[in-house]
């Protein structure tokens, strides 16, 4: 049987939310191992002169413990 921890991880990016999701599993994976799984949980965005210049993701990471 596998134990598994969830943490929510908040990231930021000026490409896309895809960019977002990828910083956040690579950032969190510098301290944690065996993640498995992102859940995107929520997504936001900051507009400056009617253009988006920061896309924003709330996601899980799902990782298993030893």
């Amino acid at each position: 049987m596998a134990v598994l921890k969830v943490i929510e991880v908040l990231s930021n990016s000026d490409k896309s939310w895809e960019d977002a999701t990828r910083k956040a599993v690579k950032q969190a994976s510098k301290s944690i191992k065996n993640i498995k799984s992102v859940y995107v949980q929520d997504q936001s965005a900051i507009v400056n002169d009617d253009e988006v210049t920061e896309f924003r993701v709330n996601v899980k990471l799902t990782f298993e413990v030893k």
